[in-house]
């Protein structure tokens, strides 16, 4: 049987001069997958073109959040049954997605209220009007699956000020709007008891005279006043060498941060922090999705990939078992294999 309109996983409607696209599986908190980066992006092809819409407006279904990534248990699926294939697809299609709409000529509109991570940051934070709320809670916390910060995550990190990006990226934390906008992933706060009033002018009013409407100042958030400890932890070489730091700095909160890094799969934090670094050395978003995609797909092959998605996600019994267990156990050859070319092939952005 087919679905009703209310049931597509993603609902696409007009509004005077705004075009909506709102992410639809709530009870999954508008998890992606293949077919809604699909439909996503045909909206996106209809309305670039189309001179009665003059801005996009993305939104997630339900009260829990935009997004909270991509559906990660059909990957779990995916790669036990059948080697990541269909993974690797959805990653192409998603990735060039995510690049799309970093380009796209018409406002893009971002409402990051509630949970948004991973691949909710990557249909939202790479768009030019960001508006978060007091609700907001935005992460990339892909090392706690093994797995990798990826949709562009790499990119926008590591140009965050100083080694915030890297602190995130490490123990993938999540933050509040204050320190969305601290780190450059988000442009604007909205109360959220304002964004149906907010969301509504922009059918006819402009998106940066609807932000200049609507938009307050944001709650202070933490990042800023812990930036002396992350700035010189962070900095390190090797991620042994940062959690040393961390460890020695006599912040409790450094601390905290430590710990919880070591509970993060080795490999996908060694992995992690190299992309960080060669991300901060590309020249455009476009390059770093390239290199993000090699990773992801060689990420396929690790074991730590389905072991934390079972852990988390599948038996959800929070103790994964990861391979190797130490960071000790994981050579920079190791690493250095994640980066090279696979037969996936690319992303033709370049």
């Amino acid at each position: 049987m087919n679905a009703t309109p209310d049931e597509a996983p993603v609902l696409i409607r007009r509004e005077g001069r705004a075009g909506h696209i709102v992410l639809n599986r709530p009870r999954a908190i508008n998890a992606l997958n293949h077919a809604m980066v699909g439909l996503v992006d045909d909206a996106l092809t209809a309305w670039e073109r189309d001179d009665a819409i003059a801005t996009v407006v993305i939104t997630g279904a339900g009260e829990r959040g935009l997004c909270a990534g991509g559906d990660i248990r059909s990957i779990h699926d995916d790669v036990r049954a059948g080697g990541g294939a269909a993974s690797a697809a959805f990653w192409h299609d998603e990735y060039r997605l995510n690049a799309r709409i970093a380009r796209y000529p018409k406002p893009y509109v971002a409402v990051m209220d509630g949970i948004v991570m991973g691949g909710g940051v990557g249909v939202s934070a790479h768009g030019d009007v960001r508006i978060v709320t007091e609700r907001s809670r935005i992460a990339m916390p892909e090392t706690g699956i093994g797995f990798v910060p990826d949709v562009g995550g790499t990119y926008l990190l590591t140009r965050a000020p100083g080694e915030l990006g890297t602190h995130l990226a490490l123990t993938g934390s999540a933050v509040g709007a204050g320190d969305a906008l601290l780190c450059g992933l988000a442009d604007h706060f909205v109360p959220s008891e304002r964004l149906a009033e907010f969301t509504a002018a922009l059918s006819d009013t402009p998106a940066a005279d609807a932000v200049r409407q609507y938009a307050t100042a944001a709650p202070d958030g933490e990042l800023a006043g812990w930036r002396e400890w992350i700035d010189h932890c962070y900095a390190a070489d090797s991620v042994e060498e940062i959690v040393d730091r961390l460890h020695a700095v006599g912040d409790r909160h450094a601390k905290e941060a430590a710990e919880t890094i070591l509970a993060k799969s080795p490999t996908s934090l060694k992995v992690t922090l190299a992309a960080l670094r060669l991300a901060h050395e590309l020249p455009s978003l476009e390059a770093v999705l390239e290199q993000e995609y090699r990773v992801s797909c060689a990420v396929l092959a690790s074991p730590d990939l389905p072991e934390g998605i079972r852990a988390q996600v599948v038996d959800k019994d929070r103790r994964p078992r990861w391979s190797p267990a130490e960071l000790s156990g994981v050579p920079d050859s190791a690493v250095a294999r994640f980066f090279e070319p696979s037969g996936t092939g690319s992303l033709g952005l370049l």
